[in-house]
């Protein structure tokens, strides 16, 4: 990992007169790397040090239960009723298999170049400024937004209780006040909570599968044996491809980017062995959770159901929905109390990634260096006050609009700045590769390298399924599931964050005319970092051991 650059390269960047001039006026300046920042900080602590609060077993832990909450508990509830069991069941699993692809594409230079807010860094330093703002925007934009989409989704658990008489600004509010408190405190709290809130994630979801298996074999008071008639009495394929979109977008803002496993790998005290580790495990988690789940609502839940999301009755997790259907007591309590854990932690993560995400852009000088500020805490407190407050006054529009349509947008959102951000991925990944044979860079043989598998078969895939997923998003658009014709509200409500994005990114090339890089000299040595002999040790003893017992390492939660 210590090659050079070739002769008569420099990871700096320079700008014309003119463009100078306006960074000087707005405080921007979009060429300077993350890796930088973090090399400035050493020296100069104007915008504070930042920490590495994960140890490898939290983010183990972490991985195993992230991105599990109201997408998979609540939302999966909507995509059934869209799209109809068979239409469900596809669209989740090409998306889960984009996981694989996110980061397979993302691991490699995140290990390598292990910096917080990583990607938004390899897209400015191998391909183009703008385009590393537009990968931070459409992120920062996504996940705040889920703070937005999992306070309505809080407030759907408790009118589960309360029959829908408790206020909806109460539970807003509530939901808010337990999501912002955490980040009051140091960053071990929110690792910790994390870690908690995982175990509980990963509990719930074991004994939801036992329940759901013996429902379908007809326990309860009212239960029997469900047959599969969800698939034969009612259309699998409901409302054709119009219901495969809408449910795959659902799926894509379920599932996540996982850009958050490679935010928690730069800030892990060894990335190698982290990120890798989480590499290896999520994709496998994720498919099993997500597809698993699925597989039992679509068997015990008819998509014509009213209490499913967007339906006439009053919503309800579709297990919770399970559960009162064959009149297990006691039980749909418990697992509703178990989702709102979930959705707090989910809430907790968007906020921790967007305010890693703005922090980034503001050390490379995408937006006003004073975002980046982190205090003696190591928490980037500026950057978490702006994302905090972004986030309560998305949430509170929630009073405003009728219904679940606040709700849609929210979801419409965050789902086009995530197949975006994965095609960003991977189109940064096949420059990356670019940019080291470019340089004859010997990276992938240094000592335990770790490189993408069958490269560039994940890039690949997932550009394809990303491409897929903006012809959905823009189809549903102009042809709702279940409408006879589409409104200009509507089409806007699937395609403004497609639109946010494009706009502002092609704006910001226009206004700072940033460079295409040229793979003979972009910066392969910014913020790169060697394994340390502590980092060298634990990677021999871990693959020291029989492979039984590193396998019995992705599956333990101690």
């Amino acid at each position: 990992m210590d090659s050079k650059a070739p002769s008569g390269s420099s990871p700096s960047h320079s700008l014309s007169n003119d463009a100078e001039k306006r960074d000087v006026k707005l405080d921007l300046e979009q060429f300077r790397s993350v890796g930088e920042g973090d090399l400035v900080e050493m020296v100069d602590t104007t915008h504070g040090q930042f920490h590495r609060s994960f140890t490898p077993h939290q983010v183990h832990i972490i991985s195993l239960g992230s991105n599990i909450g109201s997408g998979l508990f609540i939302g999966t509830g909507a995509a059934l009723a869209a799209g109809g069991p068979g239409n469900m069941v596809i669209a989740y699993l090409l998306v889960c298999t984009c996981v694989w692809a996110v980061l397979q594409s993302l691991s490699e230079m995140t290990i390598a170049f292990p910096t917080s807010g990583n990607y938004i860094d390899y897209a400015d330093r191998w391909v183009d400024p703008a385009l590393a703002f537009g990968a931070g925007f459409a992120e920062w934009l996504g996940w705040t937004s889920i703070v937005a989409s999992e306070a309505a989704f809080f407030n759907i658990l408790i009118q589960f209780w309360a029959g829908g008489d408790f206020p909806k600004a109460a539970s807003l509010t509530l939901f808010l006040a337990a999501t912002c408190v955490i980040f009051i405190m140091p960053n071990t709290v929110f690792a910790w909570f994390e870690y908690f809130t995982s175990l509980i994630k990963i509990v719930l979801f074991m004994l939801i599968i036992v329940l759901s298996l013996a429902i379908v074999c007809g326990a309860g008071p009212k239960g029997y044996v469900h047959d599969g008639a969800t698939w034969r009495d009612l259309a699998a394929f409901k409302n054709g491809f119009s219901g495969f979109g809408h449910a795959a977008l659902l799926a894509t803002w379920a599932v996540g980017d996982q850009i958050f496993i490679g935010i928690m790998g730069g800030e892990a005290q060894n990335p190698r062995f982290s990120m890798g580790h989480a590499t290896k495990l999520v994709p496998y988690r994720v498919i099993f959770v997500y597809m698993a789940c699925v597989i039992f609502i679509t068997l015990l839940i008819p998509s014509d159901n009213d209490q499913l999301l967007g339906g006439s009755g009053i919503t309800a997790s579709p297990f919770v929905l399970a559960i009162t259907l064959v009149d297990i007591p006691y039980v749909s309590d418990i697992l509703n109390a178990g989702i709102m854990c979930g959705i707090l932690a989910i809430s907790a993560e968007s906020v921790y990634l967007s305010s890693r995400i703005l922090r980034t852009m503001g050390l490379q000088k995408l937006v006003p260096v004073w975002v980046a500020q982190v205090d003696r805490k190591g928490r980037p407190i500026r950057s978490l006050v702006i994302t905090c407050v972004t986030a309560i006054v998305l949430t509170y529009i929630n009073l405003s609009s009728g219904g679940t349509t606040a709700l849609g947008w929210f979801v419409s959102i965050t789902s086009a700045s995530f197949f975006i951000n994965w095609m960003i991925v991977a189109f940064t990944s096949w420059r990356f590769h670019k940019v080291l044979a470019a340089q004859n860079d010997s990276l992938f043989s240094n000592l335990y390298a770790w490189r993408s598998a069958y490269w560039p078969l994940a890039p690949a895939w997932l550009m394809t399924i990303s491409c897929l997923l903006l012809f959905s998003c823009i189809y549903v658009g102009a042809k709702p599931p279940g409408a006879s014709h589409t409104t200009a509200s509507t089409f806007f409500q699937y395609t403004i964050g497609i639109i946010l994005i494009f706009t502002l990114t092609v704006g910001y090339k226009l206004i700072f005319r940033t460079p295409w890089r040229d793979p003979k000299s972009a910066d392969l040595l910014t913020g790169r970092r060697k394994l340390t002999s502590e980092d060298v040790l634990q990677l021999d003893r871990y693959y020291a051991q029989p492979g039984w017992r590193r396998f019995l390492t992705y599956v333990k939660l101690w």
